[in-house]
């Protein structure tokens, strides 16, 4: 894979940490207000795991008390373009049938990965499924899928911070970014 190297490339801030913890208070009121019962959020692995702790925590302080679970899902592998197939590298363990599902994804980008968790989890028979997203990048969707829930609209820009990756880097960083070229020095 052809990789942007860090002593050409400078990480630019898209949103920031305090931009990203104030959407994540909002969103967290609207799936309180959902109505969702005895919810089981299913966080997908790995880029989303940031998020759905902080979102986590944020439904806890509007009163809701969700178990939760994780589903770790690979369309990517090493590259930074879907391969178009998904596979399962782990399983949920909790049982998801007759339950309010919320699932939890950093982005949606061409749709597969979430319309795959959607709809194998909806088979496994859960009453009902709702979907929330820290990122909706629509340029690039191949299947036919919205998420319930939104955090923010992604720009044409590969991603990364707050959990996402490139090549296992830049997970760490609290803020959603991407790597621009940095000017040459006179």
């Amino acid at each position: 894979m052809n990789q942007p190297d860090r002593t050409t490339s400078r990480i630019e801030v898209i949103f920031s940490a305090e931009v990203i913890a104030a959407r994540i208070d909002a969103l967290a009121k609207d799936i309180a207000g959902a109505g969702l019962e005895r919810p089981l959020v299913v966080s997908v692995l790995t880029g989303s795991f940031v998020f759905s702790a902080d979102l986590l925590r944020a439904l806890h302080r509007t009163g809701l008390e969700p178990e939760v679970d994780f589903l770790s899902l690979s369309s990517y592998r090493h590259d930074t373009t879907s391969t178009g197939s998904v596979r399962i590298l782990r399983d949920l363990d909790l049982e998801v049938a007759g339950r309010d599902i919320l699932l939890v994804d950093d982005i949606l980008d061409t749709g597969r990965t979430l319309a795959f968790a959607r709809d194998l989890i909806a088979a496994r028979g859960a009453r009902r499924v709702v979907t929330c997203v820290l990122l909706n990048k629509r340029m690039r969707r191949a299947v036919d899928i919205e998420a319930d829930y939104i955090a923010f609209e992604c720009p044409p820009a590969f991603v990364l911070g707050y959990g996402m990756d490139l090549a296992h880097r830049y997970r760490e960083l609290p803020f959603v970014g991407h790597l621009a070229p940095m000017e040459p020095k006179s």
